[in-house]
């Protein structure tokens, strides 16, 4: 039924998804981080209502979570190994862009070895692997957005090592629509906790408002933001309908980071979050060098993604207004 899935109507999808959730294991790496929380506070439904056994981990465990260092390829096998899920959603990561470059033997591991052995594992046990991925696999040269089977071309470590973590679960589990591998890009997440734009340009917003200061962005580099409750349900929904393949998925329209500066002002200011943003001033990407190249124009094609899914993303300023609500209750 699966390799069918682009022939249904998105009430025969749904039909089916209901059809094929039972009993279900889970392994979900990168619990803490700002993907995972959202992800462990928004279970759907019909996952709810199936006999679901979430095995929640982070780099250092505690509170409920199982302690998995996504940085030993070991370790990552051995999980799957001993739980043998149905489903492990990858949604840990070494995101750190700037840090990547002088690390680039840690973020290989944690981007790369780590969906490897992941993929590897379960080339033994079966089940199904959703690794998540970034807009960072491309180079960010063309004026129109990335479609899912254009070649990978990344600028810095960062976006290299997750190219080699595609290209890994490629090789050993493929990617296809049928198969047993989805890969998820995404773009500029963010969400109420973490680290991440969002809470930077609040913390600077007041620095700057209380010293009278512009706060300067920059303009020049394209892409949509993307919230982490959209997100998490594009990814419980990808489980759900059991989708495999390369799939996008972000939040509606376009933006500049200065853009989002913007709006993080605006919104937040109007909903009392902060009492004055401060003046966003924009800036070129040469005005603010940092260690790491980043692509000026990083937008990705969704539709087939979304239609697939059968969702519909918020444009992201209303759903940026509904994070910066939560972020200030």
């Amino acid at each position: 039924m699966r390799k069918h899935l682009s022939w249904l109507s998105s009430n025969e999808l749904e039909r089916c998804s209901h059809e094929r959730v039972g009993d279900m294991k889970i392994l979900l790496t990168g619990s803490e981080g700002q993907l995972g929380c959202a992800l462990r506070g928004s279970l759907p439904k019909v996952l709810q209502n199936s006999s679901l056994e979430l095995i929640a981990t982070s780099r250092s465990g505690g509170d409920g979570l199982v302690a998995l260092d996504l940085a030993d390829a070991d370790a990552c096998r051995a999980a799957v190994l001993d739980a043998q899920p149905d489903w492990v959603i990858n949604a840990g990561a070494y995101t750190a862009v700037d840090r990547a470059e002088t690390e680039p033997e840690l973020a290989h591991a944690v981007n790369a070895l780590a969906p490897r052995a992941f993929a590897e594992a379960m080339a033994q046990t079966g089940g199904r692997l959703l690794q998540l991925s970034t807009d960072f696999v491309f180079n960010g040269r063309q004026g129109h957005p990335y479609k899912l089977d254009q070649p990978r071309d990344p600028l810095g470590v960062y976006g290299a090592t997750k190219a080699a973590g595609e290209q890994a679960i490629a090789e050993v589990l493929g990617l296809e629509r049928e198969g047993r591998a989805a890969l998820l890009r995404t773009s500029w997440v963010y969400g109420p906790v973490g680290a991440n734009f969002l809470l930077t340009m609040l913390r600077l917003h007041r620095q700057k408002s209380l010293a009278a200061e512009p706060l300067r962005v920059v303009a020049d580099q394209v892409g949509c933001p993307t919230s982490t409750a959209g997100l998490a349900g594009a990814c419980w929904r990808m489980v759900e309908r059991q989708l495999c393949g390369v799939m996008h998925w972000s939040d509606a329209g376009a933006a500049s980071w200065y853009d989002f500066a913007v709006a993080i002002g605006e919104l937040a200011e109007d909903s009392g979050t902060l009492e004055s943003a401060a003046q966003v001033q924009p800036i070129a990407t040469a005005d603010y060098p940092t260690p790491a190249q980043r692509p000026a124009y990083s937008l990705l094609d969704c539709t087939s993604s979304r239609e697939l899914m059968g969702l519909v993303p918020k444009h992201w300023r209303q759903a940026l207004k509904e994070v910066i609500a939560d972020v200030g209750s």
